[in-house]
């Protein structure tokens, strides 16, 4: 009889750890995300022009600056939710720039 309570709280413990890394997973993914988005924004609203997409050209702007920024400048500044901040914002204002610019061209030809 107790083997068999021993054995329910074993597996009872690892369902609830299990349960507790999925959430802590995706809470920190969008945490992550959430932050991409707003590193994005701020970079859209200091370029003329607007990204393509709404938000979710932001989130891209974010992430995708984030990933340049790092490649460029190196992890330095602070982070917050695994978004290092400062190559972060550079790398998305590059990026903003460079699609302002594009779709300054793309304007002309039209």
């Amino acid at each position: 009889m107790s083997l068999t309570l021993v054995a329910l709280v074993i597996i009872g413990l690892v369902v609830l750890a299990a349960f507790m890394w999925v959430t802590f997973g995706l809470v920190g993914l969008l945490l992550h995300l959430f932050m991409a988005g707003l590193i994005g924004a701020l970079a859209d609203a200091l370029v003329p022009g607007k990204m393509p997409w709404g938000w979710l050209g932001a989130v891209l702007a974010g992430l995708v600056g984030s990933w340049l920024g790092v490649r460029l400048i190196g992890h330095f500044g602070p982070g917050l939710f695994g978004v290092p901040i400062i190559p972060a914002f550079v790398g998305a204002l590059i990026l903003a720039f460079i699609v302002a610019g594009i779709e300054r061209l793309s304007a002309r030809r039209v």
